[in-house]
This record gives structure tokens, C-alpha cells and sequence, in this order.
């Protein structure tokens, strides 16, 4: 559990709650169900019409990550990798093919098959560079569902805003109805802001920098298949390897 995202969650909306208590106001005149279900079932059916119902269903799914983020596997891929570029230096490119089914993650198990295939090096950068660029893009899709929620939800805060007044204009005659409207109204608008600002966008930003991390991981080590198909030293592919470290 990343307890940081949960801090940051419970300070974003409990500051707003405790500004509201000290101005005098009451917490129960934010809630407000109309508003809610305006807003966060308009921004729901918004972003299911932008991006398909698999794809918003994936970006779903990957809140996980904000909270429960992976365990960081990059030592144990600079290990295996160190110890198979030594192996190659030591007794050549097919004594790799044995180690293909053992290896933790599914890009080396790409690039060392296609090593010991004998693909020509730049072909094999290539082939690499490609695998990168398809995991990249298929990643980004379900995380842009967050950052269209952060983009379609003031503004349909902003709608609510206005299904509140028109309801308030309807019932001039009976003043009784005329705060449940206003609440919706103003409610509205700070359900379209507040959930953008504190929960949406927050969560879109995380996923890319995870998505971000991983796609540079993998370039780091295309260059260190790159270096063992070229047969360079195993210490400089392990100097390559520990780069990746330091920018962490």
C-alpha cells in the first residue's frame, strides 16, 4: 500500500472540508446527490464514448498502480542481465539459449531469443525500438481516460451549475424549492472542479510517470541486449545497466 497517495487524497479533500468548517458553513451542505450523480455519471459516460468501453475499463484497472504500485523489479533484471552478458563473453551467444525461459521479464525474453537467432544487431535495435513503441502506446490509452475525466468534469460541473439554476427559475413562485436548486448549482461546480483537481488528473499524472519509468527501462536495457549482440565487455553493459539507477 503507497500510503503517500492515500495522505494525498485524505489532505486534498479534508483541507477543502476543514475550510469549509472554519468559514461556518456545514459539511452536509456539500453533500449533495443530485450534483454527484450529474457530474460523475456525465463525466463516466463522456469518457466511455471517447475511449470504449475495454479501454476505459483498463484505465480502471490501472488505479491499482497509484496505490498498491509494483515492486521494483530493475535489480533483479540488472542482475540477470549482468550475468548473461558474462556468460556470452565467456562462451559465446548460443550458451544464452538455455537461459530464455528463466528470465523474469517478458522484453528480455524477446531480446535475448532474438540474439540467439543471430539477428544482426541494428536489425535487433530496431525489432527492440518497435517492441517499446507498441508497449508505450498501448499503455497510454487507458491512462488518457483519467486525463479526460480531469478535462470533462468541470465542465460538466459546470452543466450541473446550470440544471440548478434552471430549476430555481422554475420554481420563482415557491421559495421553499429555491435553495435545494442553488445547492445543486454551486455543489456542482465544486463536485467538476474538485474531482478533476484532486482525484482525476493527480491519478492520470502517477500512471504517467509509472508508464514512463517502464518504457525507460526497457530502453535501457534494449541497449544492453544491443551491447552483449556486439559482443562489447560485460563490465561496460554493466556500466550501462547502473545509469538507470542513478536517474531513479
Amino acid at each position: 500500500m503507497d500510503w503517500g497517495s492515500l495522505i494525498g487524497i485524505v489532505l486534498g479533500v479534508g483541507g477543502i472540508l476543514a475550510g469549509q468548517m472554519l468559514e461556518g458553513g456545514s459539511i452536509s451542505s456539500l453533500v449533495q446527490p443530485a450534483a454527484f450523480v450529474i457530474v460523475f455519471m456525465g463525466t463516466v459516460g463522456a469518457v466511455i464514448l471517447q475511449s470504449g468501453l475495454g479501454i476505459f475499463w483498463r484505465g480502471v484497472k490501472m488505479v491499482r498502480l497509484v496505490f498498491f504500485p509494483p515492486r521494483d523489479d530493475f535489480p533483479q533484471l540488472r542482475e540477470e542481465v549482468t550475468r548473461l552478458s558474462q556468460l556470452a563473453w565467456r562462451e559465446g551467444i548460443l550458451a544464452l539459449e538455455a537461459q530464455i525461459s528463466g528470465l523474469s521479464h517478458p522484453f528480455s525474453r524477446v531480446a535475448l531469443r532474438q540474439i540467439v537467432d543471430s539477428t544482426e544487431p541494428t536489425v535487433l535495435r530496431g525489432m527492440l525500438e518497435t517492441e517499446i513503441q507498441l508497449f508505450e502506446e498501448k499503455e497510454r490509452l487507458p491512462l488518457r481516460v483519467w486525463e479526460s475525466a480531469g478535462g470533462y468534469s468541470p465542465t460538466i460541473g459546470i452543466i450541473g451549475a446550470v440544471l440548478g439554476l434552471i430549476h430555481v427559475m422554475e420554481n420563482l413562485s415557491e421559495p421553499a424549492k429555491l435553495g435545494g436548486g442553488i445547492a445543486v448549482a454551486f455543489v456542482a461546480t465544486i463536485y467538476g472542479v474538485g474531482l478533476a483537481n484532486l482525484i482525476f488528473l493527480p491519478i492520470g499524472n502517477r500512471l504517467k510517470g509509472w508508464l514512463s519509468q517502464e518504457v525507460h527501462k526497457r530502453e535501457v536495457l534494449l541497449e544492453a541486449f544491443y551491447g552483449i549482440s556486439m559482443g562489447e565487455h560485460p563490465r561496460s553493459i554493466a556500466d550501462r545497466l547502473a545509469l538507470f539507477s542513478q536517474q531513479k
